[in-house]
């Protein structure tokens, strides 16, 4: 698989193409950045989150939020940007990235539940992908290990939950926590969770927050997220997703320094718009 077409549209990209099968890196371009890069996560930690509260019976997927678009939260303006809409459900809430359903859903959680759930999934440590390709680390190539402040309050809750503060990760990292996710929706189809996560991830990409990724014409369930960086206002964009989407064989990942979560999507489609998906 090939990423020369995606990185001319964005040469500053960090990509990668994860096998799930195997957890064997397929595909990268800017991995030495990639392992160096450390951000905030935005909104790709929802998917995930939600997959482990609704499998451990913590959260009900039938529940209903009530968003108004207006959500603010320790100082932090996270007005949602989807059309106003009837309170959503799980699988809604996630095609649209409601921030004020996953900030209802952290509201649920106690001081050490969120590293309890993010820590399995290999999201918080390093990964090794770049040593398993025969690449070695040395010097400032070494690759980097999230960091994660437990929270200990029900903002902080909120704040980690929705991937803007205390909490950052490498791209390396969302790789491999997507491929746990997808080897866990693989194994559980017939669950609550992996079916509401999965379709939810498949409105996502066709008609919700990450739809531009539906113009690749592949079979795509994904997600996207938008942060700011520690020390300024500059956004960054990511996007997460599974193909082909009803039964997942690689993990793509696309971070770009500056931009939104939709412009990670539109990179992403054009990579799997001009290379084949099969491992």
């Amino acid at each position: 698989m090939s990423t020369n077409r995606a990185a001319q549209t964005a040469p500053e990209a960090r990509i990668l193409v994860l096998d799930v099968r195997t957890g064997r890196l397929l595909a990268e371009h800017g991995l030495g950045e990639a392992r160096r890069t450390l951000a905030a996560p935005g909104s790709t930690l929802k998917p995930i989150v939600l997959y482990s509260l609704i499998a451990s019976s913590r959260w009900n997927p039938e529940q209903r939020v009530v968003c108004d678009r207006k959500l603010v939260v320790g100082g932090h303006r996270l007005a949602c940007t989807h059309p106003l809409a009837p309170p959503f459900d799980a699988r809604e809430a996630l095609a649209w990235s409601c921030n004020s359903y996953f900030a209802e859903v952290a509201r649920t959680l106690r001081p050490g539940d969120l590293g309890q759930l993010l820590r399995p999934t290999g999201l918080l440590g390093i990964t090794d992908l770049a040593n398993r390709m025969g690449i070695p680390e040395q010097g400032s190539s070494m690759e980097a290990s999230a960091i994660f402040r437990e929270p200990m309050s029900p903002e902080a809750e909120q704040l980690a939950l929705l991937g803007v503060d205390g909490i950052r990760i490498t791209p390396l990292e969302l790789a491999v926590a997507y491929r746990w996710l997808a080897v866990e929706l693989a194994a559980h189809p017939e669950s609550s969770a992996a079916q509401v996560v999965s379709a939810g991830l498949a409105d996502s990409a066709s008609f919700g927050m990450a739809r531009q990724v539906s113009h690749s014409g592949a079979s795509v369930a994904g997600k996207t997220g938008t942060a700011e960086g520690t020390a300024s206002t500059q956004s960054h964009g990511w996007f997460a997703g599974l193909t082909p989407a009803d039964k997942p064989q690689v993990v793509v990942v696309v971070y770009l320094p500056a931009g939104h979560g939709a412009d990670a999507s539109r990179v992403a489609a054009e990579l799997l718009a001009h290379s084949p998906v099969m491992p």
